[in-house]
């Protein structure tokens, strides 16, 4: 199956690269380039592209409105976008997140992380650089936004009791293989009880999951004795040993 892929990048020389990057793999194609937000939406709408190359700052309409009005359509509900930028700030993770993106990187990656990247996205993994990861936790989980903080725990209902303890030991940052051992079941049962949590709870992918875990309440931010709020280098998680960035960035591709 041929992976289709639009390009949103304001640079047309960084555009042609990036096709001539992804048209040189068998397994992908780019269907169109956009060079502002809202070319790209219009041109998702047309092609329904697997996944969307975004870049952040566009003039018009930048990529973090696109990411939203697409991941908000439901008829690109099978699309995925992949974020991808020179900016790699907290508040930028944040807002990406939260318009619903399945995967953030820096234009600093190589042409291998980044053809990764477009697989695992568009399989429907979510894709965290080490430094999104740690935004993920010591800002946007810890300080969620309060309207959404008071309209999501009621989602949980929909959960039974396995999916409730599978889908907060997933936003601990454990892997399925962890998780079926923890629990002492396959792990192609702990895979089905996530895809069944993602579908109730409306999650596009599995960083979304977390995020719905971590807003309901069903998982708290744990700080360091001493720790009162989060801040530079200090990496919030839940109680567990220690995890390096890294290891939870691969822990969240399913």
């Amino acid at each position: 199956m041929t992976i289709r892929v639009l390009l949103a990048d304001d640079q047309a020389l960084l555009r042609a690269t990036f096709r001539i990057l992804i048209d040189s793999c068998s397994d992908m194609e780019v269907v169109d380039e956009a060079a502002d937000g809202r070319a790209a939406v219009s041109l998702a709408r047309t092609h329904r592209p697997d996944v969307v190359l975004m870049d952040i700052r566009m003039p018009g309409a930048d990529g973090l409105t696109a990411t939203a009005t697409i991941c908000a359509d439901p008829d690109l509900s099978t699309t995925r976008v992949l974020i991808l930028t020179t900016f790699e700030t907290d508040e930028d993770v944040a807002r990406s997140l939260r318009a619903g993106a399945s995967g953030f990187l820096g234009k600093d990656v190589t042409a291998d992380e980044l053809l990764s990247g477009i697989r695992t996205v568009a399989a429907g993994d979510a894709l965290l650089s080490p430094r999104a990861t740690h935004t993920l936790v010591t800002r946007f989980l810890a300080t969620p936004a309060p309207s959404a903080q008071q309209a999501l725990p009621g989602q949980l209902a929909a959960l039974t009791a396995r999916e409730r303890e599978v889908t907060a030991l997933a936003a601990e940052g454990k892997s399925n293989d962890e998780i079926a051992e923890e629990l002492v079941v396959s792990p192609l049962t702990i895979r089905t009880h996530v895809h069944r949590a993602m579908t109730k709870l409306h999650a596009r992918d599995r960083a979304q999951l977390v995020v719905i875990a971590y807003r309901c309440g069903l998982v708290q931010v744990s700080r360091p004795p001493g720790v009162t709020k989060a801040g530079p280098g200090v990496a919030l998680w839940p109680q567990r040993p220690a995890m390096s960035e890294n290891a939870i960035c691969q822990n969240w591709r399913m």
